[in-house]
């Protein structure tokens, strides 16, 4: 059984960094794809980054070259350094996955979230 659990969230002011983690479990996750969604109030979920099998990584726009995908084989867990926050990347962020090599459009195992704020 597949199981995220994501961690790092919290209140950083504007410009500060924040690391979120995501435990993965049931899969070994450097095999598959996984990304990193997010979902402020009243707007629609936004996939914010995802590396896939091959270890391809993509960013939205909103965030390229401000956040960093990563993982760590030894402890099956995946990363999202954020660096220069803005008060706009306060959401909820959730790691999800397909359990597929390639990143799909549609991702079957999600986390719980991780609240992440951005005060300025």
């Amino acid at each position: 059984q597949v199981q995220l659990v994501e961690s790092g969230g919290g209140s950083v002011q504007a410009g500060g960094s924040l690391r979120l983690s995501c435990a993965v479990s049931g899969v070994t996750y450097s095999n598959i794809c996984m990304a990193w969604f997010r979902q402020a109030p009243g707007k629609e979920r936004e996939r914010v980054a995802s590396i896939d099998g091959y270890g391809r990584t993509t960013y939205a726009d909103s965030v390229e070259d401000r956040f960093t995908i990563s993982g760590d084989n030894a402890k099956n867990t995946l990363y999202l350094q954020m660096n220069s926050l803005k008060p706009e990347d306060t959401a909820t962020y959730y790691c999800a996955t397909s359990v597929s090599w390639l990143c799909p459009t549609v991702y079957n195992y999600w986390g719980q979230g991780t609240q992440v704020t951005v005060s300025s």
